[in-house]
């Protein structure tokens, strides 16, 4: 069992590692067991599709792959940029994500 997984989906991400370094995208899907994330257009793989009912032709698809959690970082909708991940308790006793570069709250 790796860290814990504190991204969601949805949340905007930066590659650090792989073929696709560098890229953004937004989160599709999370696996937190496994310590993945499936990302929007990012390490697109090809996949041999044999013809079903639901696709009759078949063929070669181009789909995204799974990356582990630990290759992306968050992106702050305010500072648009990398951050960690902070844990934030506000006055009512709710856990929040907050950005730890600029201290805002990702939810």
């Amino acid at each position: 069992m790796g860290q814990k997984v504190r991204l969601k989906k949805g949340d905007t991400v930066l590659v650090l590692a792989g073929k696709d370094a560098g890229s953004k995208g937004k989160i599709l899907k999370v696996t937190p067991d496994k310590g993945k994330v499936v990302i929007e257009g990012v390490n697109r793989v090809r996949k041999h599709q044999r013809p079903t009912r639901a696709l009759p032709q078949g063929g070669i698809l181009r789909i995204e792959a799974a990356l582990d959690a630990s290759n992306v970082m968050l992106v702050c909708n305010k500072c648009d940029r990398p951050t960690r991940i902070g844990i934030k308790i506000l006055d009512n006793g709710d856990r929040v994500r907050c950005c730890k570069k600029c201290g805002e709250i990702l939810e």
